[in-house]
């Protein structure tokens, strides 16, 4: 492990700890009466980061590797099975940690967001479609990026100029992303409403007048490229440049962090899974924003 990657780790752990000692109730419930858990939450949280950061995608192998190499770190490690369990149960708490560290950055403010939605393939064989926990959920869908079907979720993203993930959401392949970007808006009126006058870029998909008049609404401009037989938009020219923002997050996830290759079995342990990685990305941009390095360096500034 770096010495980037050692002091990224010490970093995010004293932010999660301050945090559960200021609000202690945004910690996972446990019995009042029990035994005292020897990995803290917030050493928890810290090594779920670890975990997408340096590409364990086995929860196994990735113990094994740290009980090897970490020991500096986390003198005490849960076995797999009760770091799955403990997991599954923080994923509340790594969502919020994530938006703590988003709102501790000077990119928080920026006044252009991008927004987008990514595939999160499930599953490959008709048994797994069958037989899979995540049958309700997960849908077949298509990637018009990749000219293939997959079965499995939709990754909702919006995010910075600089890639710091502003919102997120996790829907069936299917959902219309009109729809879930509204939704996203709605149900975090403060985004907006400490965001005034925000310009959103997205791709043809966000289209529809009473689409942008709901946008219009919560002060927001709508900037993405024209339809066929639509004239030319305002913007036009800027739209492949800053496109290629979310398409660089996107790659991000998927080549850097394994965003495909999840392994979760269920509607929890997907969403936590997806949860690290989200966690992952804000932990770099972060800390590369609040050491003065280039914030675009995102992951690469912590090689293994």
């Amino acid at each position: 492990m770096t010495n980037d990657l050692d002091t990224l780790a010490t970093a995010l752990y004293v932010k999660t700890d301050d945090l559960l000692k200021d609000s202690p109730q945004f910690a996972p419930q446990r019995p009042a009466v029990g035994i005292v858990p020897q990995l803290s939450d917030a050493e928890l949280v810290t090594l779920a980061m670890m975990q997408a950061m340096l590409g364990f995608t086995s929860e196994a192998r990735w113990l094994r590797h740290a009980g090897a190499h970490l020991r500096h770190l986390f003198p005490y490690l849960p076995q797999q099975p009760g770091y799955n369990k403990r997991l599954r149960k923080a994923a509340e708490l790594i969502r919020r940690v994530t938006r703590v560290l988003a709102r501790d950055t000077t990119l928080w403010s920026d006044d252009v967001w991008v927004a987008d939605s990514t595939p999160v393939e499930c599953g490959r064989s008709r048994e797994t479609v069958k037989r899979s926990d995540l049958a309700g959920w997960a849908q077949y869908g298509y990637c018009a990026s990749h000219s293939r079907y997959f079965w499995g979720l939709r990754l909702h993203l919006v995010c910075t100029l600089h890639g710091l993930p502003i919102a997120f959401a996790l829907t069936g392949a299917k959902a219309d992303e009109r729809e879930t970007l509204l939704d996203l808006l709605a149900v975090e009126p403060r985004l907006t409403a400490e965001h005034p006058g925000q310009t959103l870029i997205g791709d043809k998909n966000y289209f529809g007048r009473e689409f942008e008049q709901r946008l219009a609404d919560m002060d927001i401009r709508l900037l993405r490229p024209a339809r066929k037989g639509e004239p030319q938009r305002a913007g036009s020219q800027l739209f492949k440049p800053l496109r290629q923002v979310i398409e660089s997050v996107n790659e991000t996830f998927k080549g850097q962090l394994d965003l495909e290759r999840h392994r979760g079995r269920t509607p929890s342990g997907v969403a936590v899974r997806v949860l690290q990685r989200i966690l992952a990305l804000t932990t770099a941009v972060w800390h590369n924003d609040r050491t003065g390095q280039p914030t675009m360096r995102a992951l690469t500034a912590y090689d293994h």
